[in-house]
């Protein structure tokens, strides 16, 4: 039997590179964390980015997913509406995206959160 260790789950939906400084945040907080494909969970490169979020959190037992694309990414949490993640953050910033990551990881710890500026569509 294969035993999972508790990580927080990234679903990614291209080859993106924008999206490394969020890993970078996740590791500062010192979580665990690894991407996942088709293999991981069926169907998930069918699925919108928000629910590859919502797959990747509800597959993690942690409980805590994140996905992204060429524009958004999105951070979400098992217990949460599928089509209402936590975060949207637009791919091109930064700042945020790197945030995002280190708020994933403190939604882990239970610490406060650092702030984002959310974008919409």
């Amino acid at each position: 039997m294969d035993v999972k260790k508790p990580e927080i789950f990234i679903a990614k939906a291209d080859n993106s590179r924008s999206f490394q400084t969020a890993l970078y945040g996740i590791e500062e907080e010192g979580i665990p964390f690894r991407e996942i494909n088709d293999d991981d969970i069926e169907n998930l490169s069918s699925m919108s980015t928000v629910q590859k979020a919502h797959q990747a959190a509800l597959a993690s037992q942690l409980g805590v997913g994140l996905a992204y694309d060429d524009n958004f990414a999105y951070l979400h949490q098992k217990n949460l509406p599928e089509m209402e993640p936590l975060f949207k953050v637009n791919i091109s910033d930064q700042e945020d995206i790197n945030h995002l990551g280190t708020n994933a990881a403190r939604l882990v710890k239970g610490v406060p959160f650092k702030d984002i500026k959310e974008k919409g569509e």
